[in-house]
């Protein structure tokens, strides 16, 4: 209604300037300016004082948040990023409030990461660099770091949705790749690509093994002991997903005992604790959840965000409901 008091905000993070503008045109925003996640107390405030939230990874938005909650002010969590495992969407619709997410604009920034971890960990990049930056490096010589090189090898990626569907046109048209895929469904994949019938069969045929899961119950551990063994010993597991899908643990044994060739890393299963034993290790490739760490990726992330809120507050459909 024209005229009428602007609805109240809450954001969650520090956010681009790009996004905060467009938001507060359209609402009163409250911006917490911290950069770690909120705690149990403050996330049920907020559902009683604001109309809409935009939160993020970290903030645990789990069932007991929502205990009681469903004659709260709050009526939409506007999910910044398009991976939403860390809010219990079911406990927030029996609480009346609706969850939305921002599918699309995560897509090539975090299949560019993928891509950056296969080549920096076949071709053992993270190690090379910290050899140079030491003062240790003695000069080139024919059987220096040698690594894998990928073309002609065969790319195994685990989730062929948008992410895994752009992982596998950068592998084949970029790298020269053979894809293999696992997935629940068929999909309709505009390169040649062929669907594995049992996760275990395309550990066992991959020569990088690429993890583009969403998070959640379902896929915890997806990834554990007997997945690894089944990979060849030269073989590469990269995780640009969520990190609970990978059990650690196995990882790190089969990284110490050298049962597989190395791994890239973005996400990480306690994140952002990272165990001692896989920083400590030349075969793994680690890096800080860089996933969609571009200014243009995270504006246009935060105005998808804040597009479902405006929908919301106009009593119009969601754009991206969950």
């Amino acid at each position: 209604m024209k005229g009428a008091p602007l609805q109240e905000l809450l954001i969650t993070r520090p956010m681009p300037d790009k996004v905060l503008q467009a938001a507060k045109a359209a609402f009163n925003v409250t911006l917490r300016d911290q950069k770690t996640p909120m705690k149990k107390g403050d996330m049920r405030a907020a559902l009683v004082l604001y109309d809409v939230i935009i939160p993020t990874l970290g903030d645990f938005f789990t069932a007991d948040v929502f205990e009681g909650m469903e004659a709260s002010r709050c009526r939409l969590l506007a999910n910044f990023g398009v991976g939403y495992n860390h809010i219990d969407v079911s406990a927030a619709r029996v609480a009346g409030i609706a969850v939305t997410n921002t599918p699309g604009a995560v897509t090539e920034a975090t299949a560019d990461i993928a891509l950056m971890l296969m080549l920096m960990s076949a071709r053992r990049a993270s190690e090379g660099e910290r050899l140079v930056r030491s003062g240790k490096w003695a000069g080139w010589h024919p059987t220096q770091m040698l690594g894998l090189h990928l073309g002609g090898k065969t790319c195994g990626i685990v989730g062929m949705g948008r992410i895994g569907q752009a992982i596998a046109r950068r592998a084949h048209h970029g790298l020269g790749m053979k894809v293999i895929y696992f997935n629940r469904s068929e999909k309709a994949i505009d390169l040649p690509a062929e669907q594995i019938g049992t996760l275990d069969s395309l550990m066992a045929q991959s020569d990088m093994v690429v993890l583009a899961l969403p998070g959640g119950a379902e896929t915890r551990h997806f990834i554990g002991a007997s997945q690894i063994a089944a990979m060849k010993p030269h073989a590469h597991l990269i995780n640009i997903a969520r990190g609970d899908i990978v059990d650690e643990a196995a990882l790190v044994d089969a990284l110490k005992h050298s049962a597989i060739g190395g791994a890239g890393l973005d996400v990480y299963e306690h994140e952002p604790k990272v165990p001692a034993a896989l920083r400590e290790l030349d075969t793994v490739t680690l890096l800080p959840h860089l996933g969609t760490a571009a200014l243009d990726v995270r504006e246009e992330m935060g105005l998808m965000a804040v597009a479902n809120a405006i929908a919301h507050a106009q009593g119009r459909a969601l754009i991206n409901p969950v």
